[in-house]
């Protein structure tokens, strides 16, 4: 059979097959709702590996899946109970047909009322057909409108990172990186703009001429030419167009709704910190979970030691790499190889094993870890945690420290420009009963 869009065949075989499309629907519903709660908690577990890694890219690519995940998965299921509710009339109308209103036998005012509000049966069936399709459609134009987002941001960051680099030249940051910054920026508010006001930028003239530069260049960058029909077929009646105001309010409900809760104290919360005071399950190995993965800045094996020593592990981070250069400059590399690499490098700076005891003196002048009033000046190594989770890793004498309940302080040596200062990372409380 031909595919053109010319051909009157062509034309009756779509006629045919929209009438049923729904049984697609729910074959593809059933089965992505299935897949979707599969794959959910290694996507929420790889975001926050992401995010403990201080991983820009990874992270914002694990939380454009979970939201994706959520957008997806609500308006399935929206759409599974609605096709039932369908599928469900359309065996009621087969058994006693249309509504009849006579025989219900209610006042005039009421019957009135219901013969305008209710209106027929057919016109029911017809009106939950078309929510049921449009949600099915719509449910992925929300997916495509959330891809594009996230490659602007992603091509924000990597200019922005491309900016900071010492080795960019003077000259490029000022006539590439920065314009190309604020062209991203702007094209970015007259999208939302214009998306907002179902293309109101489009109509009229006097915003053509500085709109069209931005819409012809985003089009791609959002890959908006890839579903472009579907918007335009879903805005040009009125009903995609009452759907499309109500559709980003109702998502901006939604998260509100999602960041509520209910606090039972004044003074304690669940997602609390370790302090001198408090004792937060990130910080202790024994304690973490599938709620809580991850060992938080530093970690010790448990709220109560009975060995004859402590051991400490500190995760490793960006920023302290930073700070290491800054206290040592031989340390610093001539070129930074952090961030993305591809198959053809290894991603680590060849030839700087040697370096690496340097590296570890470093890093123990930077710290001091405390209990109570007690220093000691840490003798680390490199290490990965059960986690893994990449730190490094050292063991406290327990020898002089008395019975009962102390603080672990970590710690670390900073700059604020030329300043030096020395301040506290993390405090962790534990209980000490020697065997």
């Amino acid at each position: 059979m031909s595919n053109n869009p010319h051909d009157s065949k062509f034309k009756k075989w779509l006629d045919v097959l929209q009438q049923e499309s729904w049984q697609l629907e729910l074959i593809i519903s059933g089965f992505a709702i299935y897949g979707l709660f599969a794959v959910i908690e290694p996507i929420e577990l790889a975001g926050l590996e992401a995010q403990n890694d201080n991983n820009f890219y990874s992270t914002l690519l694990f939380q454009g899946l979970a939201v994706s995940w959520y957008i997806i998965t609500i308006n399935l299921i929206a759409h599974v109970i609605l096709r039932g509710l369908w599928i469900g009339a359309i065996g009621l109308r087969y058994v006693s047909g249309e509504i009849d209103y006579t025989k219900l036998r209610y006042s005039p005012k009421f019957k009135r009322h219901l013969e305008k509000r209710v209106g027929s049966f057919d016109n029911y069936v017809a009106t939950l057909e078309k929510y049921c399709s449009v949600i099915f459609a719509v449910t992925f134009l929300l997916v495509f409108y959330l891809l594009g987002l996230l490659v602007l941001v992603f091509c924000i960051g990597l200019l922005s990172l491309w900016i900071s680099k010492e080795e960019t030249p003077s000259w490029a940051r000022g006539a590439i990186g920065i314009p190309a910054i604020i062209f991203l920026s702007v094209g970015m508010v007259l999208t939302f703009i214009d998306f907002v006001t179902q293309g109101w930028l489009k109509r009229k003239k006097w915003t053509t001429w500085f709109y069209y530069p931005f819409y012809w260049v985003f089009k791609y960058l959002t890959l908006s030419f890839l579903y472009r029909p579907m918007v335009y077929n879903f805005l040009d009646t009125r009903f995609g167009k009452r759907l499309s105001w109500i559709v980003v309010p109702l998502y901006l409900g939604l998260t509100v709704l999602a960041g509520t809760g209910f606090s039972t104290s004044n003074y304690l919360d669940s997602e609390f910190n370790s302090s001198s005071y408090a004792a937060s399950k990130a910080n202790y190995l024994d304690s973490l979970d599938e709620d809580t993965p991850f060992v938080d800045r530093a970690s010790i094996p448990s709220k109560v030691i009975s060995d004859p020593f402590l051991n400490v592990f500190v995760v490793y981070g960006s920023s302290v790499e930073d700070d290491v250069f800054y206290f040592n400059k031989d340390l610093e590399p001539e070129e930074d190889r952090r961030g993305i690499f591809s198959v053809f490098s290894d991603g680590t700076v060849s030839g700087r094993s040697h370096s690496l005891p340097e590296y570890l003196e470093t890093l123990e002048e930077m710290y001091t870890l405390s209990i109570d009033s007690l220093d000691f000046k840490p003798e680390f190594v490199f290490a990965i945690n059960s986690r893994k989770q990449m730190g490094y890793e050292t063991y406290l004498d327990m020898d002089g420290v008395r019975k009962g309940k102390h603080v672990l302080e970590v710690k670390r040596k900073d700059h604020n420009q030329d300043s030096v200062y020395t301040r506290t990372i993390l405090q962790i409380p534990f209980w000490y009963f020697p065997k």
